[in-house]
């Protein structure tokens, strides 16, 4: 009698419970990570049109705010951000966490930290 190869039923259904729990996952993770990406982008614009010379800091929060809104970042406000002027140069960063739902009580934690340093 030849051998059989293969899966069996068993080791099928643990490969796809595995993958079903890699997809969940990556599309619960994904809109933190774009978020992410987008707060990084405009705080790199804010701080390379603040004008270290005349910009305040309510007027950068002010500026971070508008384009947040803009692109829909719900996570960190103009509040949040760490601004300081060092040498003539606007320096912006703001360190968030945010907690993403998984399933019933399980949680996932993301830690993000971002910074920018202007002209």
């Amino acid at each position: 009698m030849k051998r059989q190869k293969g899966m069996t039923l068993i080791g099928l259904l643990l490969t796809g419970i595995g993958l079903a729990l890699v997809f969940l996952l990556g599309m619960k993770t994904v809109p933190a990570v774009t978020e992410f990406a987008a707060v990084k982008r405009v705080i790199n614009a804010v701080a390379e049109s603040a004008d270290p010379g005349t910009s305040t800091v309510p007027g950068i929060r002010k500026d971070f705010d508008l384009r947040a809104t803009v692109d829909d970042i719900k996570s960190v406000r103009g509040a949040d951000l760490d601004i300081t002027k060092r040498s003539g140069r606007v320096e912006i960063s703001v360190a968030y966490s945010r907690k993403v739902p998984l399933v019933a009580n399980v949680s996932l934690l993301l830690e993000f930290e971002a910074r920018s340093t202007g002209k």
